[in-house]
């Protein structure tokens, strides 16, 4: 199976289980690893024969910002929710698998300077 990968989507969001985190806010970081069929795309040259990058960064950017979830964990699932199924026909070629890595990089944590990150993997059902 085919991969795309963006790396680097950073946002400014809400998500936290400190009442001043959803309120105050803080910087979040995302990856992504999408598994898809390229093949056609590889062939033609035709974007409409692709994923639209471009909307899965938007989606990810909205979710970040809007979500004011207690835990990286649901964040992270919200995420990968909404690259394997959209809510709009954004891509003529479905992502099969997604991994999302989300990383908070200032954890409002005492004497901890490192970051947390979640990395979470999950897949369309496969048909029968």
């Amino acid at each position: 199976m085919d991969r795309i990968q963006l790396n680097g989507i950073r946002c400014y969001g809400y998500t936290g289980a400190l009442p001043e985190e959803q309120v105050l806010g803080q910087w979040f970081e995302v990856d992504l690893t999408l598994w898809l069929d390229l093949a056609v795309a590889g062939q033609s040259d035709r974007l409409s024969d692709t994923l639209d990058y471009r909307s899965i960064i938007a989606s990810v950017q909205t979710l970040v910002k809007t979500s004011k979830f207690t835990l990286l964990e649901r964040l992270a699932t919200a995420i990968a929710d909404a690259v394997l199924y959209p809510t709009a026909s954004l891509m003529s070629v479905p992502v099969e698998q997604v991994q999302v890595r989300l990383c908070k990089p200032a954890a409002p944590i005492p004497d901890f300077s490192g970051a947390i990150i979640i990395d979470i993997t999950r897949s369309r059902p496969v048909k029968e």
